[in-house]
C-alpha cells in the first residue's frame, strides 16, 4: 500500500474561516479524499507555534481550547469539536527523542486558527484523531525537513500529514484598506504586486517539478530565492512547507504521483492561499 499523501495548506489569513473561496472547496474535497481512503489521524505542524532554544513540542491537552479568530463571527468555529490524539502524540515524541530532538509534551497547548481552520474546512462532520507538532524558532529549514522525515514511517501506517503556512505571507506588504474599510479580505482593487507573483510561481515550480530528495533540495532552498523576505517577511510561515517536504522526500517518494497545485487563493493583493 503507498504511503498516505502529505498536504501543504497556505492558510492565509483568519478571515478564510468565515468566507468561502476555492481554497476551502478544495480542502474539503482533501478531507473526503482521506476519509475515503480511511486515515488513521492526522499529523500537523502549523505556522503559529513555535519553541525556544532548541527544543519542539507535541501538544497533548486533552482538552484543547482554541485562540480567537479576528474578523470571524465566533458561530463558524467555536461549537467545532477537537480530537487530540494523545497515543500517536507520545509515538510522536518517541521517535524524535530517538531521533536525537530536544522533544517534549505540551499539555497545555490551544489550538491555534492555522490548525483547526483547516481541519473545520477539511472535516465539517467531525475532526478525526489529530497531533500537533510546533516549530523551533530558530526556523532552520533543514531542521525541521528533519522533524517531517522523523515522523514519515507513519505515514505508512495511515496517517495524513498536513502542514499549513503561506505560499507567501507577509502581513506588512499586504493592501488592508478594504479589509478595514469593508470586510472584504478577496478585494483586488490592483493586482498582485510581482514580488509575489514571482515567489509564489517558484513555490509552485518546486513543488510540481521536484520528488524525492529533490524536493527537499528544492523547498529548502527557496529561503535563498531572491523574493523570499519580500514574501516572508518572519520565517514562520514557511516552516510548515519544510516539515511536509521531509515527510514527502525520501527516495521511496520518487515513485509516487508528484505534487500539484489544487487551488488557489488570493486575498489582501499579496498574500496567496
Amino acid at each position: 500500500m503507498a504511503p498516505t499523501p502529505v498536504h501543504f495548506f497556505s492558510h492565509g489569513s483568519t478571515m478564510m474561516l468565515g468566507e468561502e473561496s476555492e481554497s476551502a472547496d478544495y480542502w474539503k474535497a482533501c478531507g473526503d479524499e482521506a476519509l475515503a481512503n480511511g486515515i488513521k489521524g492526522v499529523i500537523m505542524m502549523g505556522a503559529h507555534w513555535d519553541c525556544l532554544g532548541d527544543r519542539i513540542e507535541v501538544a497533548t491537552n486533552p482538552s484543547p481550547g482554541k485562540s480567537p479568530v479576528a474578523y470571524v463571527h465566533p458561530s463558524k468555529y467555536v461549537n467545532y469539536q477537537l480530537v487530540p490524539d494523545l497515543n500517536s502524540a507520545d509515538r510522536c515524541i518517541s521517535m524524535l527523542k530517538d531521533s536525537g530532538f530536544d522533544v517534549g509534551a505540551n499539555p497545555k497547548f490551544e489550538w491555534i486558527h492555522d490548525t483547526y481552520l483547516i481541519l473545520i474546512r477539511m472535516f465539517p462532520a467531525g475532526c478525526p484523531p489529530t497531533t500537533i507538532v510546533s516549530m523551533n524558532a530558530r526556523f532552520d529549514p533543514h531542521f525541521h525537513l528533519r522533524v517531517g522525515s522523523t515522523l514519515r514511517p507513519l505515514r505508512n501506517e495511515g496517517y495524513l500529514f498536513i502542514g499549513t503556512g503561506g505560499a507567501v505571507h507577509n502581513l506588512y506588504r499586504n493592501v488592508w484598506a478594504p479589509m478595514l474599510k469593508y470586510r472584504d479580505n478577496f478585494a483586488q482593487e490592483t493586482a498582485p504586486e510581482g514580488w509575489a507573483l514571482e515567489f509564489r510561481q517558484s513555490v509552485e515550480d518546486c513543488m510540481t517539478q521536484n520528488r524525492g530528495p529533490a524536493l527537499r533540495r528544492a523547498i529548502t532552498r527557496l529561503m535563498k530565492h531572491p523574493q523570499y523576505r519580500d514574501a516572508h517577511a518572519t520565517d514562520d510561515h514557511f516552516m510548515s512547507a519544510c516539515f511536509v517536504a521531509g515527510a514527502a522526500g525520501d527516495w521511496e517518494d520518487e515513485q509516487e504521483e508528484g505534487g500539484r497545485l489544487g487551488a488557489e487563493t488570493w486575498e489582501l493583493t499579496n498574500m496567496v492561499s
